[in-house]
């Protein structure tokens, strides 16, 4: 499991995580994932095309980030492969209802700058 980020300008954070969002792949990054999203920047993009299986307390995180993002006047959003079994968790427990999901991180970036 792992989380970097990149500051794209004043406004854009773009986040993104590899490996397995379960139990102990959450537990490694929730902590730091929740700090970067609390940052000051309006627009968060969460990218997890490299995740390779998202459990239902990694969708947990994802929602308690976007929620704070969103309280703080921000905008976040996903980018995940349309054919992932990450996409399949989103679209099963319907967090892509939620937060908006996109296949590309030049879509995403767009839509969460809007």
């Amino acid at each position: 499991m792992s989380i970097s980020h990149d500051d794209v300008g004043a406004d854009l954070r773009r986040i993104v995580i590899s490996g397995r969002l379960d139990i102990p792949g959450t537990d490694s990054v929730a902590s730091r994932l929740v700090e970067l999203t609390a940052a000051p920047r309006r627009a968060v993009v969460v990218d997890l095309s490299a995740v390779k299986f998202l459990a239902s307390v990694g969708i947990g995180a994802l929602i308690a980030s976007a929620k704070a993002v969103k309280q703080r006047g921000g905008k976040m959003v996903l980018v995940v492969d349309e054919n992932s079994t990450a996409m399949m968790s989103l679209e099963a427990t319907g967090v892509d209802q939620l937060i908006p999901v996109f296949n590309s991180v030049a879509d995403a970036e767009r839509a969460a700058l809007a």
